[in-house]
């Protein structure tokens, strides 16, 4: 037998050495020492950051519960919007944020949530697909106050809805109508094929699947976006002022067509008034938006608890 050649000694020089061994001349360690200080500084400069949007927010809630909290009483809540500054409320003014949020919810959440379902699991994937897909997420950008100049064109003088309570809910509508779909979809998206594919094995159609499986397992991440998307809308003031939405109304709306104020409207008005005393009933009326704000985020906590803990028992 034949003995086996040397290797030859030039093969070494093709065996790369990686960034992970150390160097004669300590350049990995510096370097690593060097990756710590700047993850350390950018960890620091993260830390600062977070505190300085935490003290401006504490700050900015502090000044306004503490100028409007004396005026916050029964007869703010259940009084009409007043010259006098101790006559002024919010009642017409809460009423209609009231009504708008009702029918907004009327109209926004079926259409969102039958499309989003029609997009997700009956719509054939292809351009056209991915070309509507791209234009919902576009739309969930596009400023308020564009939407305002849509509904003011289309339902105030088009449709001769005119200045009520109805063109504001549809100028709403098409505002959170794009995060209401996105939210949907993303919560049917989470179910497991798993779900679909046995409830197909058993004989059920596509309905069925969609109805009794994944419609109620997706329920939670349904509620969660629908109430997102509403405090959403209960804050927005641009489209209203663009629709003719009043800043005075000492009355109550009975209908969809009747004439409407809303409280980001209220607020408005307020602020711009010279006196000072109307500055702490902004301040008055912000508190009441924020309790309406954190209800209905509560409300969606809580229903996106229930729903998982009720599925998870199931």
């Amino acid at each position: 037998m034949h003995a086996l050649p040397a290797p030859c000694s030039s093969t070494r020089a093709f065996i790369p050495r990686t960034s992970m061994e150390p160097s004669e001349d300590g350049s990995f360690q510096t370097h690593r020492s060097r990756r710590k200080r700047i993850g350390i500084a950018l960890a620091g400069i993260l830390f600062l950051a977070t505190i300085f949007g935490v003290v401006v927010l504490v700050t900015l809630l502090v000044d306004v519960v503490t100028s409007g909290t004396p005026w916050l009483d029964g007869r703010f809540i259940t009084s009409f919007p007043s010259r006098n500054p101790g006559e002024a409320g919010i009642k017409s003014a809460l009423f209609g944020s009231l009504w708008l949020m009702g029918l907004t919810a009327l109209i926004s959440v079926p259409l969102g949530v039958a499309s989003a379902v029609y997009l997700e699991e009956y719509a054939r994937d292809g351009w056209f697909l991915r070309l509507i897909q791209i234009n919902i997420a576009n739309l969930a950008g596009v400023p308020s106050v564009v939407y305002g100049i849509l509904g003011l064109a289309l339902f105030v003088r088009f449709a001769a809805l005119g200045q009520s309570l109805l063109a504001g809910a549809l100028t709403l509508s098409l505002l959170i109508l794009p995060i209401i779909i996105i939210s949907t979809q993303e919560a049917l998206r989470s179910i497991p094929s798993g779900i679909r594919e046995n409830a197909y094995a058993l004989g059920a159609t596509r309905w069925q699947v969609i109805w009794s499986h994944v419609l109620p397992m997706a329920a939670p991440g349904i509620f969660t976006g629908v109430i997102l998307a509403l405090s959403r809308a209960i804050g927005e003031t641009a489209p209203l002022i663009l629709i003719g939405a009043l800043t005075f109304v000492p009355f109550l709306p009975r209908g969809a067509l009747d004439q409407f104020t809303a409280l980001p409207i209220q607020i408005f008005n307020w602020t711009a008034r010279p006196q000072s005393e109307f500055e702490g009933l902004a301040a008055a009326a912000i508190v009441v938006l924020m309790i309406l704000l954190f209800t209905m985020n509560l409300t969606a906590i809580l229903l996106r608890n229930y729903f998982e803990e009720r599925r998870a028992g199931s």
